[in-house]
């Protein structure tokens, strides 16, 4: 378990709607996705209606955890003094379940990230209320 930071300068996400449960499992360590309870279509970002069959009706199921690098970008010079930490590299992560979602592999340097790298979630204790679900590369199984 992380413990949680003193200073967190990037801004943190905004924990309404339901970003709000989302934010809410990642505090308890536990990644979740909304899972559409019709056609068993996961979707993040989470919102009301299933983009493939139009049902309002979810649950928010568990995630694996376990994904791959899909892509990623490094930042060497900060647009804004939040981000003043260079380098750094924000990657999209693909799920086990399909999802794909942005966020950081922490464990390893940008020049060493690789496409289909093998990932799992950790979970970033930034302050007492928010907890971001970051990655850590995991040898291949």
């Amino acid at each position: 378990m992380a413990e949680a930071s003193t200073e967190y300068r990037r801004p943190l996400p905004r924990r309404q709607g339901y970003a709000r449960e989302f934010y809410d499992y990642c505090r308890r360590h536990e990644l979740r996705f909304q899972r559409c309870t019709d056609c068993a279509t996961w979707r993040h970002i989470p919102r009301d209606m299933c983009a493939n069959c139009g049902s309002f009706r979810a649950e928010w199921a568990k995630s694996s955890g376990r994904g791959k690098v899909f892509s990623w970008t490094t930042v060497m010079q900060p647009m804004l003094p939040q981000f003043a930490d260079v380098p750094y590299s924000p990657a999209i992560i693909e799920l086990e379940e399909g999802l794909r979602m942005l966020s950081f592999v922490v464990n390893v340097k940008p020049d060493e990230l690789a496409i289909d790298m093998p990932v799992e979630v950790w979970f970033d204790d930034v302050t007492e209320e928010v907890t971001l679900p970051k990655f850590k590369h995991v040898a291949a199984a």
